[in-house]
């Protein structure tokens, strides 16, 4: 089918035009995954909800601003990608797939998060970047078991004191937002592995020396005066460290990165659960 077709039928909200954008998908894969990405999509075919054993659903890069309560049937989802879409709010519904492990919502319109959020308890990666947030919605700090948060390119000015009581999380990813002063809760976040402030308007680093489980921080772009100092064997990327600076790649990357390199893979690779 041919794109310009695609787009001409996404405008028709028939169910028999949306399922044409979905072309086949008339059983549920033996795989338990379906990718709806890059289609074209206005809406959810509801036919995808019936299928209620699938764990992984691919959502990414269509034009959805909603989705239909049935897809509360599908609890056994642990994958849900929703980013590049128009969501301009979280749909209550997603809140109800308790199941949930990885949840995609950057590149959307996103200014704040429901309180409903709190209901995934076994979320251990959210990716929120490129939003409209302005403060990082308290109730993340309510996901217990959350290891990975990119809530980089919002304008997020403070991050909330919270933070602290994920001690299961990991890597925070901070880059391109507005953040004047280093946040202080992260020194309390001994925990941390990953740090990530790049392209800020930080202009002095504390020191970072007494988190003994840091591995990487990367504080390149900011007005800075100083480098953070760092316990021995942790890599800094910035201003004054031993590492050359490498270049960004978009925010749109949707995989979890080794330590020795920053976040840029492709697009369509997406994260397991574990």
């Amino acid at each position: 089918m041919g794109n310009s077709l695609k787009a001409i039928v996404a405008f028709v909200p028939s169910d028999e035009c949306q399922k044409y954008l979905v072309e086949d998908l008339e059983e549920m894969p033996v795989d338990k995954m379906v990718d709806l990405s890059g289609r074209q999509l206005r809406r959810l075919p509801l036919h995808i909800c019936s299928f209620r054993e699938l764990v992984k659903l691919y959502l990414s890069d269509n034009n959805l601003n909603h989705l239909p309560p049935e897809l509360e049937q599908l609890q056994n989802l642990q994958i849900l990608a929703l980013d590049f879409n128009n969501f301009k709010s979280l749909p209550l519904v997603v809140c109800t797939l308790k199941q949930l492990c990885i949840l995609y919502l950057g590149n959307n319109k996103l200014c704040s998060l429901p309180l409903e959020l709190r209901l995934l308890q076994n979320l251990k990666t959210l990716w929120i970047e490129s939003n409209c947030l302005q403060c990082l919605p308290e109730v993340v700090c309510e996901l217990s078991l959350l290891k990975t948060l990119h809530a980089g390119s919002n304008a997020l000015r403070t991050l909330p004191a919270q933070l602290r009581c994920l001690q299961e999380l990991r890597t925070i990813w901070l880059s391109g937002n507005l953040l004047s002063e280093f946040p202080s809760v992260l020194l309390d976040m001994p925990f941390l592995e990953v740090i990530d402030v790049d392209r800020n308007s930080i202009r002095f680093f504390p020191s970072l020396a007494h988190l003994p489980g840091l591995k990487l921080v990367i504080y390149d772009h900011n007005p800075c005066r100083n480098a953070p100092k760092v316990a021995k064997g942790v890599r800094r990327v910035g201003r004054w460290s031993e590492e050359s600076p490498e270049p960004r790649k978009r925010s749109g990357a949707v995989i979890e990165i080794t330590l020795d390199e920053k976040p840029s893979p492709p697009p369509a690779a997406k994260l397991e659960p574990e």
